[in-house]
């Protein structure tokens, strides 16, 4: 691959320069209690597999993050994370429920909720099954750990990419805490608090919350409101009981609430017929912003609601017997959540509501036994329980506004929506009416078990070598009830069009053979065939055998036309005959590894391991039959026999797609070094990682697209360094470069995608910085910290499917939806930056910025809801600034 942009050649020879230096300074984290003991050296603590270790002995690609640079780098949530993690990439889409996390190039699992994430995402060992779970502002955390690369040996059917774990704060058995205020920009106002301390010599517990407020960046001018603001808070408690030394129990329970006006989707592709549809429906002169999507002006009729509470408690429960240790952990979470947007986006009442309601209920329950023998056998086993129920239900309304729309659409040529209706001998106001639409209800049940384990044999003091299993069974069932109230998208113009175009051809050739001026009316047609019977046969015979090779070609049915407005057709419910909604996967995955201490400074290590995602089912409308259930067409023409149409559950206008993806099985080939110093650390790690069966979900306006690739490989070298060149002073680089491709994506929703890049990941990913402390007589100290984070330019999305052109003999031409999809691309170039000064009394005081330089990009470009060849896009948050107060004591 050629890389010619000049910043990017810089952070390569930038990267290159500290190549002897190397580790992040998110790495140099460590807990309050190692903080004086390792003062000045680099030992970190983590616990990636499961046991507690030292960052540099874990043969594992893993980047530490912890709460120290959490606090000085301004991070308020996961998505800011990336900055310091290249590897790591968070997009927040439609709502504020909806947290996409992907690393090394492969993740998925935003907005539907039938989709668990590649990307595990982990509390204090808790699996957190869905992004609404996942994306509170957690308050005290001590560190949070990126795991590189399938995980599954340790962590199940929820790892096929990687991990991300936050640990938190326990309680301490001295009373302490802090106070943090912070104001900024946008009238932010952000509340911190937490208190820990002993209620006896056996008991401590700790007591956390936050306060997260911010109003709205963007404006509607239609509605005179700000959208995108932030409003959230939560509360976190704990007890630790530790009976004895080698006994301990730790409660944990949480409640986030979050109730914003989340997420603005701007224009960045105008369709002019579609605009003067809409100024006519509408009667507004501007029914859309201008397509300026960094003007963060937006036009809609209704604001959005993100309602979400998210709340749970989980028992660990940790015995030391002898050389053994025995964990138990067990968790109850619920998630509720309320989403309703204006999801036309603009100030004409289209979809007049969107509102979706998820509940989601899990139960884990996590026991294994990990050995600390003097001897070269170690080991870690265990088994892990899954249990999880969803209710999903989405209630798709067309507004006041819809049926003018459709009609400024349909044009006046057939009369607009009456005149359809008049041709099809229907009553007025049949088609288009507010309170049409579709009702999606879905139920989802989720059971699985894995059994896994861990053995490390060391023949000699300095060569390790690792085998690690996982076994996985994983049970899902599905139950739909969707129904579908817009009579108009079960409308067959193909049948229509071919009856029509019957009894044109019929009454053209009629009027023909009588000499008519033109052709011959009903009456006239009726007394031909009753004085001339077998003309007339032959005559209906002809005009149907024409109307049958033409009822499919949009020149000859001009009915075709009207198909774009038939987007909520019937949906065939499951379970059904052909269709059980049940799904059942078993898998083995492994984990071979060898790790050699060439000396104690220097490791280098080389893994090979697999992984696994379980069944993932498409909950949205778009969720439809196999091709290998149903073959689509209209009866008229004869579709060939399927399944789904044998048993008489064939609807109009239904079309395949699929239920599920099926799993995603992963592998990768690693070989890294690790190095660590008192003064300089690095890590280089190469790898060849690839996901046969990558589920790729693809949003498309009112759905979902879910299908399996058939192979997404990517080859990829990531360093991540810091020096500590004097005393205060910590210098650092990390960048990731990644070489994507889909080996196979034939069924993709915009086409055959073999050979091709996959959107959406960048090949070059950097961040680079430092922070230098001063400190003042007496102890009073003075910090300044400043980080870059750039990603090469790249292209945003695969395709978009509302481009793709059907052709008159039937056949989809998809090359437009490429070709547009390539005109949007995102670079980033993100500088943040703070300054912290610090008394000896306890009180902190910060000025920090983040995307200091206003870098603006779009992070997802879709198909513009009900508007042909129109394009929305996702525009990045602006520049944001402030000053926080702390107190420690």
């Amino acid at each position: 691959m050629t890389i010619t942009d000049t910043r990017l050649k810089t952070i390569l020879l930038s990267g290159a320069a500290l190549g002897t230096l190397a580790m992040p300074a998110s790495a140099f984290a460590q807990d309050a209690a190692q903080d004086a003991e390792n003062a000045d050296s680099n030992v970190i603590i983590v616990t990636a597999s499961k046991r507690e270790t030292t960052l540099q002995e874990i043969p594992i690609a893993v980047s530490v993050t912890s709460g120290e640079d959490i606090e000085d780098a301004q991070i308020r949530d996961l998505i800011d994370l990336q900055t310091l993690v290249p590897s790591l990439r968070v997009s927040q889409l439609q709502s504020s429920a909806n947290t996409n996390f992907i690393i090394r190039g492969f993740g998925n699992g935003a907005n539907n909720p039938g989709i668990e994430p590649s990307v595990g995402v982990f509390i204090d060992g808790v699996y957190r099954s869905r992004s609404a779970a996942q994306i509170g502002d957690l308050p005290n955390i001590e560190r949070v750990e990126v795991l590189r690369g399938p995980q599954s040996t340790l962590f199940g059917k929820n790892a096929s990419a990687g991990i991300i774990s936050i640990v938190t704060e326990r309680p301490q058995f001295e009373f302490g805490g802090q106070v943090e205020a912070t104001y900024g920009n946008f009238n932010a106002r952000i509340l911190k608090a937490d208190v820990t301390g002993p209620i006896s010599e056996t008991l401590a517990f700790s007591l956390a919350g936050n306060i997260n407020k911010r109003d709205g960046y963007a404006r509607d001018l239609n509605l005179g409101i700000k959208f995108n603001n932030r409003d959230r808070w939560g509360v976190r408690g704990q007890l630790l009981w530790e009976p004895s030394a080698d006994l301990s129990f730790r409660l944990i329970g949480d409640y986030d609430k979050i109730d914003e006006n989340c997420c603005i989707a701007a224009n960045v592709r105008e369709n002019p017929a579609i605009t003067a549809a809409l100024r006519a429906a509408s009667g507004q002169a501007r029914p859309l912003e201008a397509a300026d999507p960094f003007s963060y002006r937006v036009r809609n009729n209704i604001p959005s609601t993100n309602e979400i509470e998210n709340y749970g408690a989980s028992l660990q429960g940790d015995w030391n017997i002898g050389a053994l240790t025995v964990t138990s952990i067990t968790a109850y979470r619920e998630v509720r959540s309320t989403t309703n947007q204006d999801s036309d986006f603009t100030s004409a009442d289209l979809i007049g509501q969107n509102l979706a309601n998820t509940s989601i209920d899990t139960f884990t329950q996590e026991v294994r036994v990990a050995s600390d023998f003097d001897g070269p056998l170690n080991f870690l086993v265990g088994g892990f329980y899954f249990n999880e129920d969803i209710k999903f239900t989405n209630d798709l309304l067309f507004g006041r506004d819809f049926r003018g729309y459709a009609s400024a659409l349909i044009g006046p040529g057939v009369g607009g929506a009456a005149g359809v209706e008049a041709l099809l001998g229907v009553p007025n106001n049949t088609f288009f009416r507010q309170g049409q639409g579709i009702f999606d209800d879905f139920t989802y049940g989720n059971d699985a078990f894995s059994l896994f384990g861990q053995f490390d044999l060391k023949p000699t003091d300095r060569l390790t070598f690792t085998f690690g299993f996982n076994y996985t069974e994983d049970k899902k069932q599905v139950r739909s009830n969707v129904v579908s109230t817009d009579p108009f998208s079960a409308l067959d113009f193909v049948a229509i069009g071919n009856t029509l175009i019957t009894q044109q051809g019929i009454a053209t050739t009629v009027g023909q053979a009588l000499r008519l001026p033109g052709p011959a009316n009903a009456a006239q047609v009726a007394a031909f065939a009753a004085a001339q019977p077998a003309a007339f046969g032959q005559i209906q015979s002809g005009a149907a055998a024409f109307a049958r090779a033409n009822n499919t070609n949009p020149a000859v049915n001009p009915l075709l036309g009207l198909r774009a407005l038939q987007f909520l057709p019937p949906f065939l419910n499951f379970p059904n005959a052909v269709e059980s909604g049940r799904t059942k996967d078993d898998d083995f995955s492994y984990t071979i590894r060898a790790n050699y201490e060439i000396t104690d400074n220097l490791n280098i290590y080389a893994t090979y391991a697999t992984g696994f995602k379980a069944t993932s089912f498409n909950l949205s409308r778009d969720s439809r039959p196999f091709p290998t259930d149903f073959i689509p067409g209209s009866p008229v023409n004869n579709p060939a026999a399927s399944p789904i149409r044998n048993a008489g559950l064939a609807l109009p206008n239904l079309t395949t797609g699929s239920r599920f993806a099926g799993p995603e099985e992963s592998e990768v080939y690693e070989a890294g070094i690790k190095a660590q110093w008192p003064l300089v650390a690095f890590n280089l790690t190469v790898f060849k990682q690839s996901i046969k069966g990558f589920q790729s979900n693809v949003f498309t306006g009112t759905g979902f697209a879910l299908a399996n690739a058939g192979k997404q490989s990517t080859f990829g070298i990531e360093f991540d360094g810091t020096v500590r060149p004097t005393d205060g002073l910590n210098l650092f680089v990390a960048f990731t470069y990644l070489d994507p491709k889909y080996d196979s994506f034939v069924n993709s929703a915009v086409g055959d995608l073999s050979g091709a890049t996959p959107a959406g990941i960048p090949a070059l990913s950097a961040s680079m910085g430092g922070s230098y402390t001063y400190e003042f007589a007496g102890g009073t100290k003075f910090t300044v910290r400043g980080d870059y984070a750039y990603e090469s330019d790249v292209q945003i999305a695969e395709g978009l499917p509302g481009f793709i052109v059907t052709n008159a003999n039937g056949t989809r031409n998809f090359q437009p939806a490429l070709d547009v999809a390539r005109q949007f691309r995102r670079q980033t170039d993100l500088v943040n930056v703070s300054a912290t000064l610090e008394l000896t009394n306890g009180l902190e005081l910060t000025a920090w910025a983040r995307n200091l330089l206003d870098d603006r990009f779009i992070s997802t470009v879709f198909d513009s809801v009900a508007q042909s060849q129109s394009v929305s896009g996702y525009p990045s948050l602006p520049r944001t600034y402030g000053g926080s107060v702390r107190f420690k004591f």
